[in-house]
């Protein structure tokens, strides 16, 4: 399989953010050097550190694929070329790698931008090292220094991490070698290309400290900065110190928090597990009383034990299994990171209770393997396999690697075991995809049971360097070969069995894979940093075997992270640490000014005279704060008591949005009833018929541009005169002048036009040749054309004939072609049906129930109930709370019949842009003359993106196909046009 790289909104709004905020290039400059070939243009205000860019991406929603996707288009856009990547370790470093070099990121963006391709420099350790009693530079830094923009079609990068920058070797000037302009100092050489650096994971580099100083020393134009947590300073003093986060601008340009993250299925949901312990193991607890390089302290009650360095925890009580001993450095054997006031559960190092989290761990992994291989096992629908993975993290690497350590015989037992039993049950199943699951499941169990297994694989920071070639072959499978990992069958149509990984820390960072479901935690992490890192390698959202990414509207993923009893408060620090990073602050025992603001902008969305005054009336006259603004503590409404808070987040649920809906960090597996709801079956009974129009598929056909139309567009654009342009060549010019502080000789080179002069253009055949190919127009059109500018308009003079010219005009041509396709198409049905996340065209029937989240991702708990309702309720869910709570809310009487929020996937109306839509609402209205109509209604916010005014138009002309089956469509951006609507088709009005 290929992974297919896909442009996510969240991504492309990112990248809009960066290029609005962007300064633009300097053209009116005086610098000699402006044009020196060797480095970037001049920025704007360069050097200055208020051009910088903070964008703030959670982990797991493709901040590596923004900047990425961002070189390229500051190339194409202003001609930057050259890029310094700095990243804080090896280990991302390798992962950053790893996608810039991957043949699917390649092809990716070779449909936005041709043939401009990345040439990609990474500096390692030891790329220093003098050979042959000579000091030379490394390759790669020699091929990024003398990049020249002559070369249009190649950007520049220089992938480097935090401690090669800051070594010495980057310093020194007492190289064998010279670098253009007879720089001998790595750094110099640097500096003189006028970066542009991208900082991955800015919170490792914070401004007072080394690695940010050796970022500034390469004395770039601009940094952009791209992380999910950024520094943070200290601000005043005494009363008055305050700690705020360190963004340039004071904020970043683009902000994706953690809870939009969670909040909007941009990242998996989490399921937290632990095995519990007896009352009696759960008491028994050590606290952490002292720790130093070289002694341990351990308090129980008012008793102490001291540990040296290589005692073993055994010596305080036997309770503590395993052989763990005291390495010193305020580390344990098994790697657990201690500090002052941490509370150790011995009853958590016992090899019984191990066995009982890889129990857990390999239910888990099957109850979703199953899932995510049948997905929606009909015989005629099947959706694409998710292949499902999970990660260990280990504290004994002996333990799993020797043939007879406890871990690998332990865990091959369990997985046996548990093999053998669903082999026993798919035996008796006669669907075909569950037909191949069970030879999934048995050429799994084979291989297990054989010499050479390809079950299990593992990566540990020793592996490096190892002679086994069967570890090697592990590794590079699990850092390179993403694709085989996520592949169900090889080249020959092999299963490929590979699922289960196991690692000490090496894959804390830098690594991640999608389709990881569960994560296993066999010792603890100590600091919280290493959590959420491990977390975080299973929130990116999975693809399926066609490489597809598979959104959480259309199949919902989550991520079993299974702990120890010592860490169960880990799910109340996620969440806590997940509603911290968020655009508001909810204070809860206090009404702030913000709080005010947001309640009021967003409620002036549907009334404009909604102001402050009114807001603290209507809290007055509730009773939910006091005259100073605080919370009361408790207030009852209804019979029903809450505090003034709770009740402002039910009453004014915007805010809601500001913090981690309920279901997307469950503990310990106590599932939400809200997590499905209940059709209510007699209210969809009314739309049938109209659903089984919406159950077959159709087929976006395109229509055939006339000849005339087509020879007065090409006419259009080949006979304008600002297509054409020369090519001027460029002259360096070098110069020997003593430097600046008179020590030594340097070289100078300036880059400049020649004056009045221009390159050759391209031979006539050819550049027809390449302009047909490009935009498939016939050569006999464009010969006609091109001939006649060129001897009219041109003057036969062929240099216009530029590489230049012909870019433009391919830019021209691509621009009429989709102005022209998005209106010349139509839908043509296709001879089937097919299940839609509402119908099941096999059983002719509804569902019964549906994911929640395929509704709407925030509940309202105080609607009332509606039996025109689509689904059992309450609570009732919704995306926004402008218009959709609204709508959701009103009593619409007996004008409607039915009415109802539609699910994602519950129509399927293909776009020509590739993929499908759905409209929002759907309302059945009563017609005076005791006729019904379906009313489809999409909600949009006035100043909506481009990519929604497409979407709109798509519908709109997809429903207007459908109007003899009594089917109108409406934009809404407001209620009050829907209730607009609603009143002028009961009454039988037509536009």
């Amino acid at each position: 399989m290929r992974i297919l790289l896909e442009e996510l909104p969240h991504q492309e709004a990112s990248l809009e953010a960066i290029l609005a905020s962007f300064p633009g290039i300097d053209e009116q400059s005086n610098d000699p050097d402006a044009n020196y070939v060797y480095a970037n243009p001049l920025i704007k205000g360069r050097y200055n550190e208020n051009i910088n860019i903070d964008v703030k991406m959670e982990t797991g929603t493709g901040k590596t694929y923004v900047y990425t996707r961002m070189m390229y288009e500051l190339h194409q856009q202003t001609g930057l070329f050259k890029f310094i990547l700095v990243v804080p370790s090896p280990a991302i470093k390798e992962g950053t790698k790893n996608f810039i070099q991957s043949d699917y990121a390649k092809q990716h963006f070779s449909q936005f931008y041709g043939n401009t391709k990345i040439e990609l420099n990474v500096i390692n350790a030891g790329d220093f090292t003098t050979r042959s009693g000579r000091k030379n530079f490394p390759a790669q830094l020699l091929n990024f220094v003398e990049g020249s923009h002559q070369n249009a079609n190649s950007i520049q990068v220089l992938l480097i991490n935090a401690g090669m920058l800051n070594s010495a070797n980057m310093k020194k000037d007492d190289y064998d070698q010279t670098l253009i302009g007879g720089v001998t100092s790595p750094l110099v050489a640097l500096q003189n290309t006028r970066p542009v650096i991208i900082v991955d994971e800015p919170h490792r580099f914070p401004r007072d400290k080394a690695n940010y100083k050796a970022i500034q020393a390469l004395n770039p134009q601009m940094i952009i900065r791209f992380g999910a947590t950024f520094p943070t300073r200290t601000e005043g003093t005494g009363r008055n110190k305050v700690v705020i986060t360190d963004y340039y601008r004071n904020k970043p340009q683009f902000d994706l928090n953690a809870v939009e993250s969670f909040n909007g299925g941009l990242v998996k949901g989490i399921d937290i597990y632990y095995p519990d312990l007896t009352e009696t193991q759960a008491r028994n607890t050590y606290k952490v009383q002292r720790v130093a390089a070289k002694e341990l302290v351990l308090k129980q009650g008012q008793k102490e034990w001291t540990l040296g360095v290589g005692d073993n925890l055994a010596e305080v009580t036997s309770e503590f299994e395993g052989d763990v001993t005291y390495v010193g450095s305020k580390t344990l054997s098994n790697n657990l990171e201690l500090e002052a006031g941490m509370t150790l559960v011995p009853g958590t190092f016992r090899s019984s209770y191990q066995e009982l989290i890889i129990h857990d761990a390999i239910d888990r992994h099957f109850e979703t393997e199953q899932e995510n291989f049948l997905r929606e096992n009909n015989k005629e629908y099947n959706s694409p396999r998710i292949k499902s993975l999970s990660l260990f993290f280990i504290d004994s690497i002996n333990s799993y690697r020797q043939s007879d350590g406890w871990l690998k015989q332990t865990f091959e037992r369990i997985l046996n075991e548990k093999l053998t039993r669903l082999i026993r049950e798919y035996e008796f199943k006669r669907q075909p995809r569950e037909e191949e699951y069970l030879s999934f499941l048995q050429a799994t169990q084979a291989s297990l049971n054989s010499d050479t297994q390809n079950v299990h694989a593992g990566y540990f920071g020793e592996d490096r360097g190892s002679g086994d070639e069967a570890i090697q072959a592990e590794v590079n499978d699990i850092l390179k070969n993403k694709e085989k990992l996520l592949s169900f069958k090889d080249e020959n149509g092999n299963w490929q069995t590979r699922r289960f990984l196991f690692s000490k820390w090496t894959l804390r960072e830098g690594w991640d894979n999608p389709n990881v479901f569960v994560i296993a935690k066999l010792r603890t992490s100590g600091s919280e940093n290493s959590k959420i890192q491990e977390v975080g390698r299973g929130l990116r959202l999975p693809v399926d075997e066609t490489g597809h990414r598979v959104q959480q509207d259309e199949w919902s993923s989550r991520l079993a992270f299974l702990i120890g009893y010592d860490e169960k408060e880990f799910a109340k620090l996620l969440v806590g640490e997940i509603n911290s990073d968020t655009k508001l602050d909810l204070n809860e025992t206090m009404l702030t000014e913000e709080m005010i603001s947001a309640i009021v902008e967003s409620r002036q969305k549907i009334d404009a005279s909604y102001t402050e005054d009114i807001l603290l009336e209507e809290l007055d006259g509730l009773g939910l704060i006091t005259r100073s603004n605080n919370f009361r503590e408790s207030v009852t409404i209804d019979g029903v008591e809450k505090s003034g808070f709770d009740w402002l987040m039910s009453k004014y649920p915007e805010l809601d949005q500001n913090r981690l809906q309920k279901d997307r960090v469950r503990e310990n597996n106590k599932p939400d009833n809200k997590l499905r709801i209940r059709l209510k079956k007699e209210n969809w009974a009314e739309i049938k018929d109209l659903w089984k129009q919406f159950s077959k598929r159709y087929m976006v056909a395109f229509e055939r541009i006339p000849e005339d139309n087509m020879a007065d567009m090409v006419k259009s654009v080949l006979l304008k005169r600002d297509n054409y342009t020369k090519q001027q060549p460029s002259r360096i010019r070098q110069s020997v002048e003593a430097s600046d502080d008179n020590r030594r000789t340097v070289l100078r080179e300036q880059d400049t036009l020649y004056n009045h002069q221009y390159l050759p253009g391209l031979k006539y055949g050819q550049f027809i040749k390449r302009l047909t190919i490009a935009t498939g127009i016939p050569v006999k059109l464009v010969h006609r054309n091109l001939l006649h500018m060129l001897k009219n308009d041109l003057h036969g003079d062929q240099e216009y004939l530029s590489e230049d010219s012909l870019a433009t005009l391919i830019r021209e041509f691509k621009n009429r072609f989709e102005e022209r396709y998005s209106q010349e198409y139509e839908f043509k049905p296709l001879e089937f049906q097919a299940r839609t996340s509402v119908y099941d065209v096999e059983t002719d029937d509804f569902v019964k129930d549906i994911g929640a989240e395929v509704i709407g991702v925030h509940i309202d708990e105080e609607a009332a109930e509606s039996s025109s309702y689509l689904y059992e309720n309450p609570p009732m869910r919704y995306d926004s709370v402008n218009p959709e709570r609204e709508l959701l809310r009103h009593d619409y009487g007996n004008k409607v019949t039915v009415f109802g929020k539609l699910p994602k996937k519950a129509i399927q109306v293909p776009k020509y842009t590739g993929g499908t839509t759905t409209p929002d609402f759907v309302f059945v209205v009563e017609k005076e003359d005791d006729t019904s109509v379906y009313l489809l209604v999409e909600t949009k916010a006035e100043n909506m993106r481009i990519g929604d005014a497409r979407i709109v138009e798509i519908q709109k002309k997809f429903f207007e196909m459908l109007k003899d089956h009594q089917v109108k469509y409406k934009e809404a951006t407001s209620a009050k046009d829907v209730y607009k609507e609603i009143e002028k088709l009961s009454k039988g009005v037509n536009e």
